[in-house]
């Protein structure tokens, strides 16, 4: 066995990845076994999509009614494989379960093409992402955070490849079109991806002048939106107007961007326990959604001197080592059987918030050193700084949380992985020098 792990290092790594989250899913069925329990731990929304979208053809959280609450995607991938092997939490389990897998053999490739001792560092991103707590409960409920990870991923390799490659004009443009459908689907999963696309082109011109980076990347962008134009058009059809991703967008700025968001979040709470201002029974959900969006950015306009604070506020909740939210409802203020409650349960509120500190935050911190250590290669590793960039950027304008913070945590531990290397080489050295006589 020692031998095989030598030479098969990141098979070991993908069996344990998956071994881990079947694990504790059989362990815990009192909270995962959403089909006896009836407590469906992510978003019961995805659920009834899904089982709708079965039932009647229509894509509706209610049946038979259409909606654009939700992103399409991962719905429809749910609706599939309740269609393939019933709806149960061992069929959900094992789904995103390989899907994580995925995610975690495309993340060692990623680093493999952009860091220093990339295989290593590929190795030991994947071994971080494989036993990161936060992302095994993750990938155990109903939620899209795992074909989500997947995607971007699949996405950032195959721009990856695009930028580096120098071969023929075929394969640029397969990989061309390869990454329009990566970008597509993602965003058709989770649009917070969006402002990655012009950073993208940056990085691109660090290598690149302007003639290549437009000939790879406008086909890129033109598949991806090929691909939404079907959910668009449905959509204009369904309100007639524009609405490209959900109805949800205007919701989400509010809950972000009004007086009681700062004390919420000071207080450790989510912001989705907000009250949302009851909507005007004679407008559509396109027309509560823009409402709701001009009252946040009307508030916005009415406080200026509050919008440093609040940017502040919501970056450290973005980026805070304890899990976001810290605290949670409890008792009268959540209905009977609400999935919330699980939350407070000691194995979640003392034992996977105190492992989760620990493991995220010494993690963050070798993260943190690993962009020191990798500067020099800054035109290369820059990709996942835009990443992370974008994403904050998504958040702080927007609502925060670990939930939304997450996915692209497995890409910061290739830093983390970089920092390990450093410090096991500079042990090593101490090691080797010969004693003074």
């Amino acid at each position: 066995m020692p031998g095989h792990i030598r030479r098969h290092p990141l098979t070991i790594i993908l069996l344990l990845a998956i071994a881990l989250r079947m694990g504790v899913l059989l362990a815990l069925p009192g909270v995962f076994a959403f089909e006896r329990t009836g407590v469906i731990q992510g978003s019961s929304a995805y659920d009834s999509y899904a089982r709708n979208l079965l039932a009647t053809g229509i894509y509706g959280q209610q049946a038979g009614i259409p909606d654009a609450k939700l992103p399409p995607l991962y719905s429809v991938a749910l609706a599939g494989l309740y269609a393939l092997a019933g709806r149960g939490h061992l069929q959900l389990g094992l789904f995103h379960s390989l899907l994580d897998g995925v995610s975690l053999l495309l993340l060692a490739a990623i680093g493999r093409r952009l860091f220093p001792q990339g295989e290593r560092a590929g190795l030991l991103a994947a071994l971080g992402f494989a036993f990161y707590p936060y992302l095994v409960f993750q990938s155990l409920t109903l939620i899209d955070t795992s074909l989500y990870i997947c995607l971007l991923h699949a996405f950032l390799l195959l721009m990856i490849e695009l930028r580096r490659r120098e071969s023929s004009a075929r394969a640029i443009l397969r990989l061309s079109l390869a990454g329009g459908v990566a970008l597509g689907l993602a965003l058709l999963t989770r649009p917070a991806l969006l402002p990655l696309a012009p950073l993208l082109a940056l990085w691109f011109l660090l290598r690149l002048d302007l003639r290549q980076t437009l000939r790879r990347l406008a086909p890129v962008g033109l598949v991806a939106l090929l691909l939404l134009l079907p959910w668009a058009l449905r959509n204009q059809q369904l309100f007639d107007a524009f609405v490209p991703m959900s109805t949800t967008s205007g919701a989400n700025l509010w809950q972000g961007n009004n007086a009681e968001t700062l004390p919420t979040l000071r207080a450790g709470f989510d912001v989705q326990w907000i009250w949302i201002p009851a909507p005007d029974g004679r407008l559509n959900a396109r027309e509560r959604d823009a409402a709701l969006a001009a009252l946040a950015l009307d508030w916005l306009g009415a406080n200026p001197a509050l919008i440093p604070e609040l940017l502040w506020v919501k970056f450290q909740t973005q980026w805070s080592i304890d899990v976001t939210p810290r605290r949670n409802p409890v008792g009268d203020a959540l209905p009977e059987g609400d999935p919330v409650n699980a939350y407070s349960s000691p194995l979640f509120d003392q034992i996977g918030r105190q492992v989760h500190r620990l493991y995220w935050g010494g993690l963050l911190l070798l993260a943190l050193a690993g962009l020191a250590i990798t500067r020099s290669r800054w035109r290369e590793v820059s990709l996942l700084w835009l990443v992370q960039l974008s994403q904050t950027l998504v958040y702080v304008i927007y609502h925060p949380s670990t939930r939304y913070r997450a996915p692209t945590d497995p890409l910061l531990f290739l830093f983390s992985a970089s920092a390990l290397l450093a410090i096991w080489q500079w042990w090593q050295s101490r090691r080797q020098v010969p004693a003074t006589p």
